[in-house]
């Protein structure tokens, strides 16, 4: 298994390289100039020239290119045309907002697709099977900003149970002193309850949003994968014993949670960017509403710092899960 780890870990740097290779690649061949975007359209062509210049987005793209992972080989990733802070700073400030997000809301559904999942397995065919089905071809097909939307108009508007989607505190609400990036964690870290609570409001509507959304495939995954184990010979034998019925459920699950398991890790790392939107909505200020602004602005440094940093974290996940799946199943082997 360690092995097999360092193998994988080996191809990461290597992975990250390609893809950040191709993400400036594409960058440069589109046919909008930063220097447009900053100025406006108004600016004359020397305004334009001198900000190309500052920039530096003036010399020729292999030049650029050679100079930008000479700046990452030493930790620098470089400053944004807009907001001229780091972009490694950046990434600090926004990526544990988006953790948190992508946490939770897969806790959540992987509690609704587990259920759903699991109940349309046990009573296969019949009425709750009927209903499990159903609700995840409705879960499935109904877009995340959608069912964002309709929270917002049901939940807030009409209902007024929750805070406003106005970002992650209250205007009034003092932002805890942060140690470690996470609202949550440096709530608690500072003892202070009334952010705590105040941010657990806010983040209600986005997370069940995601949650109820991505719910869908855990209860598909999960009903053809206990489905398959709830019919198979041992779990028959396991009844012939005498087995109390719970226990051969939680059999029937650990034999299907391979799957599940990859479907989280999917998830982890298309939400790292595909949360943007959902983002956007809520003003959650998170890694991929910052990411869609940089592409919005054609800020080259904030998209190719996005790009790496998506990419490093989806791979460091799939190794993660191919050793968790190992460490669970020593059947399996990527040999």
């Amino acid at each position: 298994m360690l092995i097999y780890a360092a193998k994988r870990l080996i191809v990461i740097p290597i992975s990250v390289f390609v893809v950040v290779s191709l993400a400036s690649l594409l960058t440069e061949l589109l046919p909008s100039n930063p220097a447009l975007t900053i100025l406006g359209d108004s600016a004359s062509p020397d305004q334009v020239a001198m900000v190309n210049e500052q920039l530096g987005v003036d010399k020729p793209f292999l030049e650029r290119y050679g100079s930008y992972w000479g700046r990452v080989l030493h930790g620098d990733l470089g400053t944004s045309f807009f907001s001229h802070q780091s972009v490694r700073d950046e990434i600090f400030q926004f990526l544990p907002n988006t953790i948190e997000l992508i946490v939770l809301s897969l806790v959540v559904a992987l509690v609704v697709g587990l259920i759903v999942g699991g109940l349309g397995a046990y009573f296969r065919n019949r009425l709750p099977d009927k209903a499990s089905k159903t609700l995840t071809a409705v879960l499935q097909s109904t877009p995340d900003f959608l069912l964002a939307l309709m929270l917002i108009y049901f939940v807030f508007y009409l209902a007024r149970i929750v805070p406003a989607p106005i970002g992650r505190l209250d205007v009034a609400t003092t932002q805890p002193p942060q140690r470690t990036g996470f609202l949550f964690l440096d709530s608690l870290l500072a003892g202070d309850m009334t952010a705590f609570g105040n941010a657990a409001g806010h983040a209600i509507l986005p997370v069940a949003a995601l949650g109820i959304a991505y719910a869908a495939y855990f209860a598909k995954t999960t009903r053809s994968a206990m489905g398959r184990a709830l019919s198979a010979p041992q779990v028959e034998f396991a009844r012939a014993c005498g087995l109390p019925e719970w226990r051969v459920v939680h059999y029937a699950f650990l034999a299907g949670r391979t799957p599940v398991l990859t479907y989280v890790a999917i998830l982890f790392g298309s939400l790292l960017g595909g949360a943007a939107i959902l983002e956007t909505i809520f003003n959650w200020r998170g890694l991929g509403q910052w990411g869609l602004q940089g592409v919005l602005r054609l800020d080259v440094p904030v998209i190719q710092g996005f790009v790496m940093v998506c990419g490093l974290l989806t791979l460091l996940i799939f190794v993660a899960l191919d050793i968790i799946v190992l460490a669970l199943d020593p059947r399996i082997s990527y040999d």
